[in-house]
């Protein structure tokens, strides 16, 4: 790499549906295969910036691969200096907004420019933004709760270290989730920190209620009881409940977080890189978190996550939600309930047959 650093030649986008060994089951919905971008951004040097971005739909992946494609026309010959192409972006699009599509595409980009610059100093992003590849507590992420599946699986996150489980739950009436939370607890013991996930399917009294029944097993948070962005709402059953409320992976950009912080809508800061603006975002609400003493936890992209986590002051659970390994050259991997950021840059190579294979 030259003295002036590195050049965007290019930037190519493509769709996969990845599949998933364990299925996304949600109050609303069931995802067996992840609707994935896959991001690379070439660079003169010879460096290749790579990261991916999570669709929820595969309704999103064309439009999304249309929105990257011509970011990339604009960013051509342009160099790779994520703050400063963040704010480029942002002056760009202020009068349209970010929020949606277009914000997950910039995200996408931004973990792209810095797993480039990462690759480039031979280094981990953790390590490029000052940290150091420590081994990050995570929590095995769950989908709702099924007696004849969930067992196993149980068995399977305390046989690999899982020091915390989530569970989604709120599909059903008050005496189902009370019977579901009852069953995981008595199968982890008390020894084991217990997550439940609502998935915004309630509404402000219905949550207080349902909290207040569910409190007596000992819960470490109940997440997005209420819609996302009701952060009033939010605030209301923090005030009225015994149980951390935990709220965030739907707060779009640093600007987001200010405000639900400010509105006091969470006991704890859970970021998704993708929605938060990518590393440069995530960095900016990391600080707006520690600011208010709040833990920040983060939301699916393992392999991004490992490297922010390593610098968030105050960096509580890391969400174990593993979309992309079937795509991945050389997948993370759990010891003892954690994982360990890994380079060069984000760590993330495509399985080039996979990718051919799994492309939509």
């Amino acid at each position: 790499m030259s003295n002036t650093g590195l050049t965007i030649q290019g930037i190519k986008a493509i769709p996969v549906l990845a599949p998933l060994i364990r299925p996304i089951t949600t109050a609303h919905a069931s995802i067996p295969a992840a609707p994935l971008i896959l991001i690379d951004v070439i660079c003169d040097e010879g460096v290749v910036g790579r990261s991916y971005i999570f669709g929820y739909t595969p309704v999103s992946l064309r439009p999304l691969v249309e929105i990257i494609t011509n970011l990339g026309e604009t960013l051509h010959g342009k160099k790779v200096v994520p703050f400063k192409l963040k704010q480029e972006m942002d002056n760009t699009f202020r009068l349209l907004g970010r929020q949606g599509l277009l914000g997950m595409a910039m995200a996408g980009l931004d973990m792209a420019f810095w797993d480039a610059l990462g690759k480039a100093a031979n280094m981990p992003v953790a390590r490029l933004l000052g940290g150091t590849e420590d081994p990050i507590p995570c929590y095995d992420s769950h989908g709702v709760f099924n007696a004849k599946t969930s067992v196993n699986e149980l068995e399977q996150s305390l046989q690999l270290g899982f020091k915390a489980v989530k569970f989604k739950i709120g599909g059903d009436k008050l005496q189902a989730d009370i019977e579901a939370v009852k069953a995981i607890r008595e199968i982890i013991g008390t020894d084991i920190l217990l997550m439940i996930d609502y998935n915004q399917s309630l509404d402000v009294p219905e949550a207080v209620r349902r909290i207040r029944h569910l409190s007596q097993y000992d819960l470490h948070w109940v997440e997005e009881p209420v819609p996302a962005e009701d952060f009033a709402g939010h605030a209301a059953i923090r005030s009225a409940s015994e149980v951390a409320i935990q709220t965030g992976e739907n707060w779009w950009f640093p600007e987001d977080a200010a405000r639900a912080i400010s509105a006091k809508a969470s006991d704890f800061a859970m970021l998704d890189i993708m929605k938060i603006g990518g590393v440069t975002g995530w960095t900016q609400a990391a600080a707006i978190a520690h600011s208010a003493s709040l833990p920040v936890s983060s939301h699916i992209f393992i392999e991004a996550s490992t490297h922010v986590m390593a610098v968030t002051p105050g960096a509580h659970l890391l969400e174990y939600l593993d979309v992309a390994s079937a795509i991945l050259a050389d997948p993370l991997e759990i010891e003892g309930g954690t994982l360990v950021p890994r380079g060069p840059g984000l760590g993330i190579k495509w399985n080039a047959s996979a990718v051919e294979k799994y492309t939509v």
